[in-house]
């Protein structure tokens, strides 16, 4: 009986580890409506921390016991639940209307996109812009409604301009838009050297998603710093319960040259020479090349981009480790970019993951040659007679205008190819941005979170100038060696709780956010000459300010139908007096999930209807100055010595300042509607704003004697800015191997100076602006109450009956009977007045083709470099010939007319700015997990305007010496391991 037993339970234990052994689980997660393979969907073992992640082919493998419950999720699919009762498990996701359920940042916080109360828009990383992308705000550019990223020049490194609604918030102060960082706010200043971007430095690779705030609703939450709007980074990470992974991604670009600038070529230079009023002195100095000086300075321009990221996950802790290196020439020879960056993200769960501690570092060396700027303007007025080199070794070799001892003319232009040759500028950059967050979940209290977050920024440039004594350039100095730099360093403090709570009986869910932040910036500014012939100069300045803040939020619904979000910040900033140091900034907004209604709710074709209405308070404390309140004294300069005795003593004068000076305060009234059809296969929202800025900052003429300069800087003005945005994105075709996708995005904006004076003056004509080459102190903007920022004003040209322009002949506006400034008239504005954006995103089998297109239409340019040489006054001076613009074949014009509207150019432009050709192999290695994706891209692929310059898209409106942007063509290759 006994030996029964035995082989009873002996039977039993076989069948029960039978029955709970683990075995190994796998299989393919693909998309419900289209077939397609899934990668990164979480697999979790329901109620364990154990968990695996799909592969680039949706492949999962998992350890599981008979019985378990896998439950598989990915962001915009339903979760699915499956019971562990075979070896091979394949799923198919269901996709969720609630991509409603997206979580989306809000600031200090979090939220689905079915609850968000603002106007508030996300770019993620499968959306961005491809190619060769230097500078992160590439990435952004025609894909949101509202926002206009401006490229930058062909100087590679250069910043970017980044505007939100126009941007227009300021006269004087910072129009950029706050960056936020893994929620470190950075310094929105550039690094020194040239204008460099602050966001040069950050890996784009590195970067997930983009989450733009751009009403005062959701930006008051930043206070005295959002009234430009808000952009918020968050960078990649490592996922939990995830295979080791290593990511190689790599790329090889050429840049070619789209336009050049329309000079004379050398038999025209001739022609014209010869029926030139100043034709005797011009002719004896014509040489017998013919020189295209610009593509003497030009070239093709290599890049090369390659990026390593390695991360794997476990059961509480996470890592993703990445390095990249770029390298990237600009079409101007001598300038180049180089940046070797990384970056850690480590991620831990303790205490039953109630504690979660997220690590970010990351850090960046860029090299920067610019070359010399001169060059470019150089290359347009040399004369295209002359050679390249003299036949002699003086001055590099290089053809110069010289004196008859041989010195260089000290006014002539100088040889464009000696310029970049002769002379270098470089700076390199050191940059580390970091933080580290905390964030436990009370056991206490259900609901209850606290978060704190140590963050920090830290940017040194050094940078040397070299112009050899053996160059035309340096020929006065006889040489001269400088070198400058900065510092640039923020440390950031935040704590906030933040409570939710869910209350059934009431169908209500509450959360309530609050916090304190404390960051503090220094900066320092020096820059060092040493001529071989004269004193050495030198000059330092450094300056620190720091910004403390109380904040709270509270977030309520009712039902998922009514949504109401409140917020408060009160910031006191060191850059302003005690009287006007601390602000608080107000903010709220409604919105009513109509497609939650009983009405609606059953919808087929309705998924998505939300109305919103918001209304903030923002400020503006970036105003150039961190003590502006203060008596401030400088040295004066060694010609301004006082003698004491047989000694000599440097003056120290003091500088204006206004006591009460404070930052700027905008409110904005915003209201929006969210809409979807179709379980959201079409979505998209409208909105309407209205932003009034209050106490601008202008620079004003002020009566004598009242201060210690005849000119301030203080808060006077009002403005306005209003418009409309419309973003709409489908999925058009939505099948197992074929999608198209297709988003849309339009903007119409409005801007408008109400008040720039103490009292109304109807005499007041307003405060000059936007300096142009040609002359001394010419301007040919102006800032003035009725008008748009920055309008154009300017002489009406008249012409004659075959439609030329009539030298020196301009409408008498005002009827007097004189031509004088009473008849510059108010003409147009650099700021368009609608913004569009076009992204096309299609798929079929392996192969994906995707591009972005943008239109501008209403912007206006005034082309200096057509009116500044654009006649024949220019042909000749100072003992040496210049070539011109060729506009003077139309004109004939004898002498500039720099104020003839002549020369204001409708700039509206269409602009392909790039487009994307994919193929990705898949099984490339058999039973390997190993994906490879290789992609051809062309950026600036084209440009349908009417304007007659080498770009239209020109930030500020005047086109001045502008550096090329290149056609670039990109080999991309991305493989997965």
């Amino acid at each position: 009986m006994k030996t029964k037993q035995k082989l009873v339970l002996l039977l039993v234990t076989f069948i029960s580890f039978g029955v709970f052994a683990q075995n190994e689980v796998s299989g393919v997660i693909t998309e419900k409506s289209t077939g397609n393979p899934i990668p990164g969907v979480n697999v979790l073992i329901k109620g364990t921390s154990n968990g695996a992640v799909s592969d680039f082919d949706g492949k999962y493998r998992i350890d599981a016991t008979t019985g378990d419950v896998l439950v598989f999720s990915y962001l915009g699919f339903k979760n699915l639940e499956v019971v562990a009762d075979t070896t091979i498990i394949n799923v198919a996701l269901e996709e969720d209307a609630a991509t409603l359920d997206e979580v989306v940042l809000i600031g200090y916080g979090s939220a689905t996109v079915k609850d968000l109360t603002g106007a508030i828009e996300k770019v993620e990383a499968e959306d961005f812009n491809q190619g060769a992308i230097t500078s992160p705000e590439q990435l952004l550019t025609g894909k949101t409604a509202g926002v206009n990223v401006i490229p930058p020049g062909g100087q590679p490194g250069q910043a970017g301009t980044i505007s939100i609604r126009g941007g227009n918030s300021s006269l004087s102060a910072n129009n950029s838009p706050l960056i936020v960082i893994d929620g470190v706010p950075i310094d929105q200043g550039t690094t020194g050297g040239n204008g460099v971007a602050a966001l040069n430095s950050i890996n784009p690779n590195d970067i997930e998603s983009f989450v733009v705030l751009k009403d005062a609703s959701s930006t008051a939450i930043y206070g005295s710093r959002a009234s430009a709007g808000v952009i918020l980074i968050t960078t990649k990470s490592g996922k939990l319960s995830s295979p080791f992974k290593i990511q190689v991604n790599t790329t090889g670009s050429i840049g070619m040259v789209q336009r050049k600038t329309d000079v004379l070529n050398a038999e025209q230079y001739r022609e014209v020479a010869i029926n030139s009023q100043n034709a005797a002195l011009i002719l004896p100095l014509l040489g017998n090349s013919d020189t295209d000086w610009q593509d003497e300075i030009l070239q093709e321009a290599l890049g090369t981009d390659a990026n390593i990221t390695l991360t794997q996950g476990f059961g509480s802790t996470s890592y993703r480790v990445s390095a990249g290196y770029t390298t990237q020439e600009g079409l101007v020879k001598t300038s180049k970019f180089e940046r070797s960056s990384g970056s850690i993200n480590l991620i831990q769960k303790l205490f039953d993951r109630s504690l979660s501690i997220n690590l970010n570092i990351r850090g960046a060396l860029t090299q920067d040659d610019f070359a010399n700027g001169g060059a470019l303007g150089a290359a347009t007025q040399f004369d295209p007679t002359q050679s390249v080199f003299s036949g002699s070794d003086a001055y590099g070799g290089y053809w110069e205008w010289l004196q008859p001892n041989g010195d260089p003319l000290a006014l002539a232009p100088r040889n464009p190819v000696g310029l970049l040759q002769q002379s270098s500028n470089t700076a390199e950059t050191e940059r580390a941005l970091g933080n580290i967050k905390l964030d436990y979940n009370a056991p206490f209290l259900n609901g209850l979170n606290a978060n704190v977050n140590f963050g920090f920024d830290y940017n040194e440039v050094s940078g040397e100038t070299n112009v050899p004594a053996t160059s035309a350039l340096g020929f006065l100095s006889q040489g001269t060696v400088g070198d400058y730099g900065s510092i640039r360093r923020s440390t950031l403090v935040d704590f906030f709780l933040n409570y939710k709570k869910e209350i059934e009986s009431i169908r209500s869910n509450i959360e309530l956010t609050a916090g304190h932040t404390f960051q503090k910036f220094y900066r320092k500014n020096y820059s060092s000459s040493t001529p071989n012939v004269g004193a050495p100069t030198e000059n330092s300045f450094a300056t620190q300010n720091a910004l403390e803040s109380y904040v709270t939020r509270l977030r309520y619904s009712y039902d998922s139908r009514y949504l109401l979000t409140l917020s408060y910040r009160s910031d006191g900033s060191s850059r302003f007096s005690e009287e006007n140091r601390w602000g608080n900034f107000y903010a709220a907004a409604l919105a009513w999930n109509i497609a939650e209604e009983n009405f609606l709710r059953d919808s087929k074709t309705i998924s998505n209807l939300k109305l919103r209405l918001g209304y903030g308070q923002t400020g503006q404390q970036e105003i150039g100055v961190d003590f502006g309140y203060l008596p401030v004294y400088v040295n004066g300069a060694d010609n301004q010595q006082y003698q004491l005795g047989s000694t000599f003593y440097n003056t120290v004068r003091p500088q204006g300042f206004d006591e009460n000076i404070k930052w700027e305060e905008s409110e904005t009234y915003n209201i929006g509607l969210d809409y979807g059809f179709l379980n959201n296969r079409i979505s998209g929202s409208i909105e309407y704003f209205t932003r009034e800025t209050n106490d601008v900052l202008n620079l004003i003429p002020i009566p004598s004697g009242t201060n210690l300069t005849n000119q301030l800087t203080t808060n006077i003005g009002d403005l306005e800015n209003s418009g409309f945005e419309f973003t709409i994105s489908s999925d058009i075709i939505r099948k197992k191997n074929l999608n198209w996708n297709v988003s849309f995005n339009a903007s119409y904006l409005t801007n408008e100076i109400i008040k720039l004076n103490i009292v109304d003056d109807p005499s007041f004509i307003g405060v000059p602006t936007g300096f142009i080459a040609g002359g001394i102190g010419n301007t040919v903007q102006i800032h003035r109450v009725g008008a748009p920022q920055r309008s154009f004003l300017l002489y009406k040209q008249v012409y004659d009956t075959n439609g030329r322009p009539l030298e020196g002949v301009y409408e008498d506006i005002n009827g007097d009977g004189v031509i004088d400034s009473g008849d510059l008239y108010i003409n147009e504005s650099p700021a368009a007045d609608y913004l569009f954006g076009l992204s096309s995103s299609t798929s079929y089998k392996n192969w994906d083709l995707n591009f972005t297109m943008r239109a501008s239409i209403g912007n206006y340019v005034y082309n200096n470099v057509a009116s500044s040489t654009g006649n024949e006054f220019g042909l000749h001076s100072l003992n040496s010939n210049r070539n011109v613009h060729v506009s003077i074949l139309d004109t004939g014009f004898r002498n500039n007319q720099l104020l003839s509207d002549y020369y204001l150019e409708d700039a509206s432009f269409l602009k392909m700015d790039n487009i994307t050709l994919g193929y990705n192999f898949k099984d490339l290695i058999q039973d390997d997990k190993i994906g490879l994706r290789l992609q051809l891209t062309v950026q600036n692929v084209f440009t349908i305007t009417g304007y007659d310059g080498i770009d239209p898209e020109i930030s500020g409106g005047i086109d001045n010496n502008f550096f090329p942007r290149p056609r670039t063509i990109v080999f991309g290759a991305n493989m997965n391991f």
